[in-house]
């Protein structure tokens, strides 16, 4: 804080140090106070006096703006305004002879600027770099000091030489210091003359350190590609610091490619995918640029874009009636060369062909035609297929439709009878005598109704073919089962009948034993005849 203006002193005190002034012969001329500092533009008052006896003639030598304020039989106060720098006022008094005081008077003020200069866009890490702080203004320079800061740790402190002064330090970059603020700051130190410590600080200015190895990127890409097709190109890079600040760039044939970047801790990975056109075939350079920090590391690969389409296989034609002549073809462009399944190997050449007499064997026959390439050492194929479609009447033989089939009544059995042809023929199965249609499939378990001559006949647009299927069911009479229930009815015939006679017999003793007791009672009861 800047002091205020002195005040002048009191009259009374100024009347009791004339009093203890010496005599005429020690007269002495003083100046009050004797140093001063105030702020630049800032005002003072000085007290001139003497110890004269005899009224003096007393006065302030000085270039600054004065005027007199106060004054006593041997004192004056002047008041200097506007003080702009540092000056020694002289008071004199005139009595008998010329005496002076001098007194100090020290302007202070704050510097104008205070700035640290740019810093590096990008620091390297492990290099080193220069702070430099300038500060124009400020006084008295002898207690004015300049401190390099990061942060708040504080790096270098110097006094303020010159103008401007330039105050520098020398700062080893880490990776600690990325997104680091560095600033600097004046104090202005006027504590020992009854002040305080003022500072001013410069804008703060952020430092971005990186590492970028020296090593080329990784890139990974076909070294040939089909025109037309999408492929995917791979660039990558390990030892970034920030890895998040790298910027990958891919380009085929100088042309931009939209890529994908994925950041790892220290590492960056590129994708893009591509697809060429056919106006690019040929060798194309394939380029990715790695850039961090102002700098780029670089990597470039050739690709070779080719055209090869797939061969062309025709049928004279694709569906046709048992014995027709069929011419089956195969072609592919110039440098190609071609085979075709069914022809035996010949002379290396871009075009194949056969013809064969379709029959019902051929039906869904698959023809295939290879077609080869060698492309920078690499020997590519591609295929085509097609279906031949033969259309023929229905058959039904012994192999798909036995005629005779023998099972035992209660088995687990599959009847097997399917017809064949193209357009696939309808199959009914029917017993002479009833028109009963044969059960064709699962027979779980076999019955003996299903016994008996069928009839099948296959029909379809291209004909009828019939044949005849014998189903014999074999079983066994069983007597067992009539000779137990005879047996068991005869032992309940006669267990019952022993029954009843057992029960009959009991029933007559019974009787008899009961009317021998009833005549017995009776004798007894009846009265004795007289003699």
């Amino acid at each position: 804080m800047a002091p205020g203006t002195a005040r002048p002193a009191l009259p009374v005190l100024l009347a009791l140090i004339g009093a203890l002034l010496p005599g005429l012969g020690g007269a002495q001329t003083s100046a009050h106070p004797p140093e001063a500092i105030i702020p630049r533009g800032g005002s003072v008052q000085v007290n001139c006096s003497t110890s004269c006896d005899q009224p003096p003639t007393l006065g302030l030598e000085t270039q600054l703006s004065k005027k007199e304020v106060a004054h006593g039989d041997h004192w004056k106060i002047f008041e200097l305004s506007d003080v702009q720098e540092d000056s020694h006022p002289i008071c004199f008094a005139n009595c008998h002879a010329q005496t002076t005081a001098a007194m100090t008077l020290t302007v202070y003020w704050f510097p104008e600027q205070v700035e640290l200069l740019p810093l590096p866009r990008w620091q390297p890490v492990g290099e080193n770099f220069t702070l430099r702080c300038q500060v124009a203004g400020g006084a008295p320079r002898t207690s004015l000091t300049v401190v390099l800061l990061r942060g708040e740790e504080e790096l270098s402190r110097k006094p303020a030489f010159g103008e401007p002064a330039e105050i520098t330090a020398t700062v080893l970059a880490g990776r600690d210091d990325h997104l680091a603020n560095f600033s600097c700051r004046t104090e202005l130190d006027l504590r020992p003359r009854g002040l305080g410590l003022f500072q001013n600080s410069s804008a703060p200015r952020q430092l971005r350190t990186f590492v970028l190895p020296e090593t080329q990127p990784r890139l990974a890409t076909p070294e040939i590609v089909e025109v037309g097709t999408q492929w995917t190109v791979n660039c990558s890079l390990d030892g970034l610091f920030p890895a998040a600040e790298a910027e990958v760039h891919l380009t085929l044939a100088e042309q931009k490619l939209h890529s994908t970047p994925l950041y790892g801790k220290d590492s960056v990975l590129a994708t893009a995918i591509v697809k060429a056109n056919a106006e690019e075939e040929g060798t194309q350079q394939l380029a990715c640029v790695v850039t961090l920090g102002g700098q780029d590391r670089k990597r470039k690969d050739n690709v070779i874009l080719y055209s090869f389409p797939a061969p062309n296989l025709t049928l004279s034609e694709p569906e046709v009636s048992e014995g027709t002549v069929v011419t089956v073809d195969c072609e592919a462009q110039a440098g190609v060369v071609v085979s075709l399944s069914g022809l035996p190997s010949g002379t290396p050449a871009p075009r194949a062909q056969f013809q064969l007499n379709a029959s019902a064997a051929d039906h869904r026959r698959s023809f295939s035609c290879s077609a080869a390439l060698l492309v920078a050492g690499h020997l590519l194929h591609k295929n085509q297929t097609r279906e031949l479609h033969v259309l023929y009447g229905p058959r039904l033989d012994q192999t798909d439709c036995p005629g005779n089939w023998t099972w035992e009544e209660g088995s687990q059995q599959t009847l097997r009878c399917q017809a064949w042809g193209n357009p696939v023929p309808e199959l009914k199965c029917h017993r002479k005598g009833d028109d009963a249609l044969l059960p064709i499939g699962d027979l779980r378990p076999v019955k003996r109704e299903v016994a008996g001559t069928y009839l099948c006949q296959a029909r379809s647009p291209r004909g009828v073919v019939t044949r005849e299927v014998v189903v014999n069911v074999t079983y066994y009479q069983s007597n067992m089962l009539i000779i137990i229930l005879v047996a068991v009815a005869g032992i309940l015939g006669t267990v019952s009948t022993a029954a009843y006679l057992y029960n009959r017999q009991r029933k007559i003793q019974k009787y008899k034993l009961q009317k021998a007791q009833e005549a017995a009672a009776m004798k007894l009861n009846t009265p004795a005849t007289p003699p």
